[in-house]
């Protein structure tokens, strides 16, 4: 693959590829979320409307949460390591080449067109093509951009799954810019349930799993990295080892708002050792402190992956935190 394109919103570019394939394959990150299930239904339902054909995916052998399944067209979506035979590739949601999990070195190798959509802040341009937004609260944001210069209608089940992405990636409309009200607005002129939205994407956690983030947030600690008090949640591989990934990514939403701490870390073992990292502050950018140990994301969310003991993690992060203010 070749970049032809250091644009970060090369609408033109874009259209044009989409417009000379006749088969497209749309590929949202691993362990996805409702954003970037949201982008590949969204995306594969538009591409079908302006007769492509097209295929959504995820780089990952094993089944993502059902609790995604309620966003329409996501029943389709193949978890794979192996990249169906395609005249394009779009990346949605992805802010780096290895969020594509198993189907990386396959899209690395693709011959054709790599267009990456996505609004994170650490994306490096990694397309030949980009449309890049750091400014969106998701990336449906920038797809729902991107399908007014393809002549896509919006339909209901397109504005659903463009809804489930805004929604989710603000947390509910926590924060954005009155872009993302007018956005909403406009998704739900097609008749959607907002609060069945709302549910599907925020509640339904068994009895279980809310004891598990119970047990989790009951071992809350407060520390400080150069006077930024940091609150650090740590779920271990034994605890965790039964719910699954939607549940565990949960904790992060019981600690966030805590208004003892700037900054919330939620240390996740998915297997002994290896952790994921989440991060989430008001006030420091956190995507910098993520990129600094080989994450990213967005400047008030992000996360990386790490390995090691609670106290070298926790030690780890802590000094990120501290080179971030400084």
């Amino acid at each position: 693959m070749t970049k032809v394109s250091a644009s970060h919103l090369d609408w033109g570019a874009a259209s044009a590829a989409v417009q000379a394939a006749g088969s497209v394959a749309v590929v949202g990150h691993f362990n996805p979320d409702a954003d970037a299930i949201g982008s590949v239904a969204a995306t594969v339902a538009a591409l079908r409307q302006i007769g492509h054909q097209a295929i959504g995916l995820v780089g990952q052998p094993e089944p993502f949460s059902e609790s995604l399944l309620h966003i329409p067209g996501s029943q389709e979506i193949l978890c794979t390591t192996a990249l169906p035979k395609a005249d394009l590739v779009i990346v949605v949601d992805c802010g780096s080449p290895s969020r594509t999990g198993g189907l990386q070195q396959a899209i690395e190798a693709f011959q054709g067109e790599v267009i990456v959509v996505d609004h994170h802040s650490t994306n490096p341009l990694f397309g030949s093509i980009n449309l890049v937004d750091t400014a969106a609260e998701s990336t449906t944001a920038v797809l729902a951009q991107w399908f007014e210069y393809l002549g896509v209608r919006l339909d209901h089940d397109i504005a659903y799954a463009l809804y489930a992405g805004l929604a989710s990636d603000t947390a509910g409309f926590r924060w954005g810019r009155p872009e993302m009200h007018q956005l909403a607005q406009r998704l739900l002129e097609f008749d959607l349930d907002i609060a069945a939205i709302s549910a599907a994407l925020f509640d339904g956690s068994t009895v279980d799993e809310i004891r598990m983030i119970g047990h989790v947030v009951s071992q809350l600690e407060l520390g400080h990295a150069a006077g930024i008090p940091v609150a650090v949640a740590t779920a271990h591989y034994e605890i965790i080892k039964d719910s699954s990934y939607a549940a565990v990514e949960k904790i992060v939403d019981a600690i966030r708002g805590t208004s003892s701490a700037e900054v919330a870390v939620v240390f996740k073992e998915l297997h002994r050792g290896f952790w994921t990292v989440s991060l989430r502050s008001s006030s420091l950018n956190v995507a910098q402190v993520a990129k600094s140990l080989g994450g990213g994301g967005h400047v008030r969310a992000a996360g990386y992956t790490t390995h090691g003991n609670p106290a070298e993690i926790t030690r780890e992060v802590f000094e990120a935190i501290a080179a971030t203010k400084g």
